[in-house]
């Protein structure tokens, strides 16, 4: 754990405010939840909490299935990193950050599907160059708790553009997730 030397005081009704700054660092969002851990030196330990997060091994096996069935490597993201990940490597992708641009899209609760393959396709990773040809945003009681993203080949020159099937599919996919949250 990190000292920041910053100390607030907990109002009357057992308030704390967390500062902008850590919430900026943090990507806290207003309405995010918190989870509270307690250690026995006396600590309070707040983390952002992701539903998607708990369900991993679903949304694993939601990855895995739609990976055999649209033949492209398939990610899962929550809110801020990726979560599961199917037909590609693991260790590349596992616990990175959503991209601004990911990020974007989900706050606008649209689905990007790639026009052409020489366009410029969306990059879900943050600081790696895998693109993705469609993504859609989770949608859970009507708040968004990550994406769905199907990736382009391995590499550069391997762009694609979905298919009604894989269009079918991702919205399927994302579809499931979010009831499987509520």
């Amino acid at each position: 754990m990190k000292a920041t030397g910053i100390v607030r005081r907990i109002d009357d009704l057992g308030r704390v405010v967390i500062p902008k700054e850590i919430r900026r660092t943090m990507r806290i969002r207003e309405g995010d939840p918190l989870e509270i851990y307690t250690s026995p030196e006396g600590e309070v330990i707040f983390r952002k909490y992701s539903a998607l997060g708990e369900m991993s091994e679903n949304a694993t096996q939601v990855a895995e299935i739609m990976q055999r069935l649209a033949g492209c490597a398939v990610l899962v993201f929550d809110r801020d990193h990726v979560v599961a990940v199917s037909g590609t490597q693991k260790r590349e992708f596992q616990e990175r950050r959503a991209s601004a641009e990911l990020e974007e899209l989900m706050e606008s609760r649209h689905a990007y599907y790639a026009a052409q393959p020489d366009s410029v396709h969306l990059r879900p990773v943050a600081d790696l160059p895998r693109t993705a040809f469609a993504c859609l945003p989770i949608l859970t009681a009507g708040d968004v708790t990550g994406a769905v993203a199907f990736l382009d080949g391995s590499s550069a020159d391997q762009k694609t553009i979905p298919t009604d099937l894989q269009r079918s599919l991702i919205s399927a996919a994302a579809q499931f997730l979010g009831k499987q949250m509520e």
